[in-house]
């Protein structure tokens, strides 16, 4: 039986994680703080992006500390004994002189049952100034940092216009692990044109490096995004459900059992969905992952070497 979890799941749960450290239960509060993307504003952007991502965030328009009390008033209904972590998640967090981002990081620090920060961020987007004062941060209360790869193929990341390549990711991930700050990587699975063997190669540099936490995402094709106009004229093979929850389970087996699975699934917005369908069905896509590895009895961590 997988022990790190409290869910019955055979993954290293973020429940788990934040039952063990801080003895409480622990939400992440989505926010977004404004901030834009370098990638952006000096290129087009990555080619699947579509306005940030404010997938579960309150109200956008708000202040932070509006959108932060909006959604512990929500969360304290029914978890009234709960502490929270503020997650900078739309935009890319760091993209500011380093005064502005200690305004925005520190404002919510001293707010009761708060007891760390998480931020989005780019591996593009961590200067060494950026880096120490998290470390300092980091020596206050719990700092996460989460990055964006993707994949670790480089001709994927040239691909979807990601802005930078592995070895950027390599460097910004061994900088943090140095200051010993919770390092989280995100990846996408279904990339256009990509292989099982990339997206496993994926899963095995992030084992590697030690990584502290991952996020696994579904990709997804939204309306008005250059993904839409390439998917419209290729009609690149798009993961079925059954191949992607092959995929995931075989990352799961390559990925040390410490390492943190803060999320296995996408978690698209309806109104702009254009395809995969079956991803609009969450819940679904996580019980059928936990069956078929019941089915297979693996867990996480079984083919690491």
């Amino acid at each position: 039986m997988f022990t790190k979890t409290l869910d019955n799941k055979r993954y290293h749960t973020l429940n788990y994680f934040y039952r063990q450290k801080f003895n409480h239960k622990v939400f992440k509060v989505p926010l977004d703080a404004h901030f834009s993307c370098p990638n952006k504003i000096n290129g087009s952007g990555c080619i699947y992006c579509i306005n940030n991502s404010k997938a579960n965030i309150v109200d956008s328009t708000k202040t932070i500390k509006e959108q932060f009390l909006a959604n512990i008033k929500i969360l304290e209904k029914k978890w009234p004994n709960s502490f929270y972590i503020p997650y900078y998640q739309s935009g890319t967090n760091t993209y500011a002189p380093l005064e502005v981002l200690k305004k925005t990081f520190e404002e919510l620090l001293d707010y009761p049952k708060v007891v760390g920060i998480a931020i989005a961020t780019r591996p593009d987007c961590l200067s060494d100034e950026v880096i120490n004062y998290l470390d300092k941060l980091n020596q206050r209360t719990f700092v996460t940092v989460e990055i964006g790869l993707q994949s670790s193929n480089d001709k994927t990341l040239e691909f979807i216009n990601r802005g930078h390549d592995v070895g950027a990711f390599i460097d910004c991930v061994k900088r943090l692990q140095a200051k010993k700050i919770f390092t989280v990587a995100h990846i996408i699975n279904g990339l256009p044109y990509e292989t099982e063997e990339d997206m496993l190669n994926t899963a095995e540099l992030l084992n590697k490096l030690k990584i502290d936490g991952v996020k696994i995402h579904m990709l997804y094709i939204s309306k008005n995004t250059k993904l839409a106009q390439i998917y419209e004229q290729e009609k690149f093979p798009i993961l079925k459900k059954e191949e992607y929850i092959d995929i995931v389970i075989k990352e799961l087996e390559l990925l040390n059992e410490n390492i943190v699975i803060e999320r296995i699934t996408g978690d698209p917005i309806k109104e702009d969905l254009i395809a995969p369908n079956w991803l609009l069905k969450k819940f679904c896509v996580l019980n059928d992952i936990d069956k078929e590895m019941v089915k297979r009895d693996t867990y996480q961590g079984k083919n690491v070497l």
